[in-house]
């Protein structure tokens, strides 16, 4: 939330400047436009005497909807997991009703089985709790999305409508690298280096990745993801007309991602012991933290003298670390500032 209150801010101070700077500069943008204003020209002249840019700011809230959700509902998320981020945006308006925007979005997403997971609830909040993987993930998303108005506004930009509903959808291209911070020890009870610190989990193999397996376990041939990925945004919001050149909108959509490791957990346990470093195995099974490294019903690991929960960090069919039924998602709620450039139209003919 330490973010939230530094953008917070951000947005006002931009907010109070634009006005500023409409108020001293609207009998200009009146007198320049008056021609235009009332120009009642042809649909086919529009990209000519009617289309306008516009940049925005945004203050966004992101959420998350996988693996570490506190159920396995497609739609479950724990909003307490909520996270700020920003946006910048740069747009052009195409038609009466269309907009095309790029956009640059940064965020951030995270998930706790511990915090998240009712482990009272036997069919599988019990499950997820006692798997107790954690993870944050921070987000750079480039974007091209086509907007569409549900009000259509077939003059200028001096004359659009108060108010209109709308829809998006696009494509987008993003960065991300899942992180969770190390434990104390490892599983056999000596001291990590990285105790407490951010980790990326992608190097570390933590479904056997890197590992050497036989073509008889669960995850054999199982190549690491990828950190660059695509996904497909859209959703839908309102904006609202400020004054000649500034809008308000407001919005919620949905990034539906391909990959399931978003939270760095998609199939199933490996045998603990083929993990390349201690510190793998510590982030692939974290049952044990639970239990202070003596789980109530323990099994073999594959680790000289480590003891796993049945069920949890040892492989078997059986044994899901996560499950590949669906991709990640992630949501992002957005509250947009958008300042408008006045177009010329010193060549612009009129009739």
């Amino acid at each position: 939330m330490r973010k939230l209150f530094i953008l917070l801010p951000l947005l006002l101070l931009t907010l109070s400047i634009s006005e500023s700077y409409a108020q001293f500069n609207r009998k200009g943008i009146k007198s320049s436009n008056k021609r235009v204003g009332t120009y009642k020209g042809g649909k086919a002249s529009f990209s000519k005497t009617k289309g306008y840019t516009s940049v925005g700011l945004s203050l966004n809230a992101l959420n998350y909807y996988g693996d570490l959700s506190p159920s396995a509902k497609k739609i479950s998320t724990d909003i307490s997991f909520t996270k700020p981020g920003f946006g910048l945006s740069y747009a052009r308006r195409l038609g009466p009703r269309y907009t095309l925007q790029a956009q640059f979005m940064y965020g951030t997403i995270s998930g706790s089985d511990a915090e998240s997971a009712d482990k009272n609830d036997l069919n599988n909040g019990v499950y997820r709790y006692k798997r107790n993987l954690s993870f944050r993930n921070h987000i750079k998303e480039l974007s091209v999305v086509a907007v569409f108005d549900l009000f259509d506004n077939p003059s200028t930009y001096m004359s659009r409508v108060k108010w209109t509903p709308y829809v998006y959808a696009g494509l987008a291209a993003f960065l991300h690298n899942p992180q969770a911070q190390a434990p104390a020890k490892d599983l056999q009870g000596n001291p990590l280096p990285q105790a407490g610190q951010w980790v990326d989990l992608r190097p570390l193999g933590t479904e056997g990745q890197y590992s050497t397996l036989s073509s008889t376990d669960v995850n054999y041939g199982l190549k690491p993801y990828s950190l660059l990925q695509v996904a497909v945004p859209f959703g839908f919001g309102a904006r609202f007309r400020l004054n000649e050149v500034m809008d308000l909108s407001a919005d919620i959509g949905f990034r539906y991602t391909f990959t399931d490791y978003l939270d760095d957990v998609s199939g199933n346990y490996v045998d603990l012991s083929k993990l390349k470093s201690p510190l793998a195995q510590a982030m692939s099974y974290r049952t044990n933290e639970l239990y202070n490294g003596a789980p109530p019903n323990p099994t073999p690991s594959g680790i000289p003298g480590v003891n796993v929960e049945a069920g949890y960090g040892s492989e078997a069919p059986t044994n899901k670390r996560g499950t590949k039924t669906y991709n990640d998602i992630y949501m992002v709620t957005s509250i947009k500032l958008t300042y408008i450039f006045a177009p010329s139209f010193h060549r612009a003919k009129f009739r």
